[in-house]
């Protein structure tokens, strides 16, 4: 029976190895202290944050997010510890409110590994808190108690640490805001809401057996529900002020009945898995359902994959405690006992680690079989440029609600694939690394990086109505010439490239000029005014070689559409590399932060928002040989010219 705590209330544990739950109503970052008798922390060593995350017995997640999983296994502790304290606070710099008084009440849970909650506490009462402490979990009397806390600090995350007794608290504030920050620039958008687990008919992950001895499970017992995020993609399009929350309502769908639900799957033989479908959550079209399924893919790879590195993980700290307690004993460490010793441990690691891994192998083997059923059920917008879907294309009547970016996959299976799904319109723009390979000589990427952006941008041209979708480039030096081959042969960009500093300037002040129109218009409520030259379509805004050719007005024209575009509908796709714009200083930092980095080659910079695993990440490449985007590009040029309006 669950037990809703209010401020200063205590429970005894009924376990050891639980899990913390937290859902916020923004993106918060979440971490842990750890104190001595006293409850001091006695070095920055004893504070679990993204950029330090695990520690013994404890891991916190990588970055900020509106729901985290906290790992906490009390026996694994250090003896000198004897209290945990979980603390949340806001992330700075991020545009989003920097008091709690701001956003909705945090949510905090104690459940074991199998979901079962212990106790819960609402965090009511806040103001203008940016840090605050939530849980305490201590030592009293031999047992472990958990304490609901409450304690908001208005002076943020140093005046908490300082709170309790860390010298350097300020310092390593500082450090955490700044890894957060630079993990917010590598997280993935936040998935969709689950559905209601009576409704979903997808086959569950198969729970981690417990070990040989009766203990704890060594691990999760696989996905649960999943919290509601600040910018949580659920069934529409985003549009909401900068800095509140995101309303993802669909914009063709005001209807607030529940959506229907999803296909019934075949029937299984009893003891085998149900067999997957494509579309088999809820949704209102088949291609809101495939997105939500997509994702719950995702989350379910995520957790399985999550469970299996605990469930290893926890295996081997056990076998080394077990290796410490032999030898600690002198008459151990002669003879052949302490070989006794390290052998019996390790066959028991072993047997952990080998029935992990075959709960992970059943798991990737029903997720790889749904894999090959959605596939090639997904419509062009979701579809690789491989899928025979592309060579029927017709351009379409309606915009689609989400575009395929590229793919995942984590190491344990690299051939099982995720595909990486981005909500349209976009909210956050794009960043196409052109930085040096790290391997291979440091061969600079920026043709590659080229090549991915035009693709990019003619998949955004091909999955909108003709003329809903306009696309502008940047190219100061004029050197994207070649690679720009496919846009401009087709005819499809709103302009010929802009070169040299008198087309920066005009496309860039084009665009600002839009931008300040279309608020200004929103605001007012007065749309029916805006000029009749202005395109109420979409707009793609690609900068090559940033920041060359860029004075200090035309970046700050860049930022301004960075930060305030996507809400009216202009977004931005910068081609750069990173380091050649240092000379910036920090200045750039918030539009790097802004834009979801993507790479023209695979590499492992992308984090899932639920465990925060480092993804390998691929972009979506047209097949060699292949004239499919000659052949699409000629179809929206077409539609584009039979539809001039």
């Amino acid at each position: 029976m669950t037990a809703e705590l209010v401020r200063g209330q205590n429970l005894t544990l009924p376990r050891t190895r639980l899990e913390i739950r937290v859902s916020a109503g923004s993106p918060v970052l979440a971490g842990a202290t750890l104190g001595d008798e006293q409850g001091t922390v006695r070095g920055p060593e004893w504070v679990a944050h993204p950029g330090a995350p695990r520690l013994p017995g404890l891991e916190v997640s990588r970055q900020a997010a509106a729901a985290h999983r906290l790992a906490v296994d009390l026996d694994a502790l250090p003896d000198a510890v004897h209290r945990v304290t979980v603390f949340l606070a806001l992330p700075t710099g991020t545009g989003r409110p920097v008091r709690f008084g701001a956003v909705a009440a945090p949510f905090v849970a104690v459940t074991g590994l199998d979901g079962t909650e212990a106790a819960t506490f609402t965090l009511t009462g806040l103001d203008a808190e940016s840090a605050v402490t939530a849980l305490e979990l201590y030592r009293r009397q031999g047992a472990w108690k958990v304490r609901a806390v409450g304690q908001g600090y208005a002076t943020g995350l140093a005046g908490m640490l300082a709170d309790q007794g860390l010298g350097p608290a300020a310092e390593l504030a500082a450090s955490i805001h700044e890894a957060v920050a630079s993990g917010l620039a590598r997280s993935v958008s936040p998935p969709p809401p689950r559905a209601p687990a009576d409704e979903r008919v997808r086959h569950p992950a198969v729970p981690a057996t417990p070990p040989p001895d009766g203990g704890q499970p060594a691990a999760p017992a696989g996905p649960g529900p999943l919290d509601d995020r600040d910018a949580t993609p659920a069934a529409g399009a985003p549009g909401a002020a900068a800095g509140g929350p995101i309303d993802y309502v669909h914009p063709r769908r005001r209807s607030t009945a529940p959506p229907p639900p999803p296909p019934t799957a075949p029937s299984a033989a009893p003891g085998q898995p149900a067999q997957p479908v494509a579309g088999d959550a809820t949704g209102w079209s088949m291609d809101e359902r495939l997105y939500n399924q997509i994702w719950g893919m995702f989350e379910d790879l995520a957790r399985a994959v999550a469970a299996y590195r605990s469930a290893v993980d926890f295996a081997e700290s056990r076998m080394d405690q077990e290796i410490d307690r032999a030898l600690a004993d002198p008459r151990n460490r002669i003879g052949g006992a302490g070989d006794r010793a390290r052998e019996g441990a390790r066959a028991k690691c072993g047997e952990l680690t080998a029935r992990a891994r075959e709960a992970l192998d059943r798991d990737l083997a029903q997720l790889a079989a749904e894999s090959a059923v959605v596939e090639p059920a997904l419509p062009a917008p979701y579809a690789g440029w491989d899928n025979p879907v592309w060579h029927g294309y017709r351009v379409p009547m309606e915009s689609p609600m989400a575009l395929r970016v590229g793919d995942l996959h984590l190491p344990e299976r690299t051939g099982l694939r995720i595909p990486l799904l981005v909500r349209l319109p976009l909210e956050r723009g794009l960043w196409i690394d052109s930085g040096h390979r790290a391997s291979e000589g440091g061969e600079t990427l920026r043709r590659p990086a080229l090549e991915t952006a035009v693709a990019l941008a003619a998949r955004l041209l091909a999955v909108h109505p003709a003329n809903d979708f306009s696309v502008h480039v940047i190219d100061p030096a004029g050197s994207a010439v070649t690679a720009l081959a496919p846009l401009t042969a087709a005819g499809v960009l709103a302009a010929p490239p802009a070169v040299g500093p008198g087309g920066v300037s005009e496309v860039l002040a084009r665009l600002t000029r839009r931008v300040d129109l279309v608020q200004m218009a929103v605001r007012a409520g007065a749309t029916d005014s805006l000029p009749p030259d202005l395109d109420p379509g979409e707009q793609l805004l690609i900068v090559n070689d940033f920041p060359h050719g860029f004075d200090d007005r035309a970046v700050t024209q860049l930022r301004y559409l960075a930060d305030e575009g996507p809400s009216v509908g202009v977004h931005l796709m910068m081609v750069a590399d990173r380091e050649d714009a240092r000379a910036y200083g920090p200045v750039l930092d918030p539009l790097w932060r802004s834009l979801l980095r993507l790479t023209p080659v695979a590499d492992d910079h992308l984090a899932d928002p639920w465990v925060g695993h480092a993804w390998t990440y691929e972009p979506s490449r047209v097949p060699e040989g292949s004239r499919v985007l000659a052949q699409v590009l000629a179809l929206v040029a077409e539609a584009r010219r039979a539809d001039p309006r």
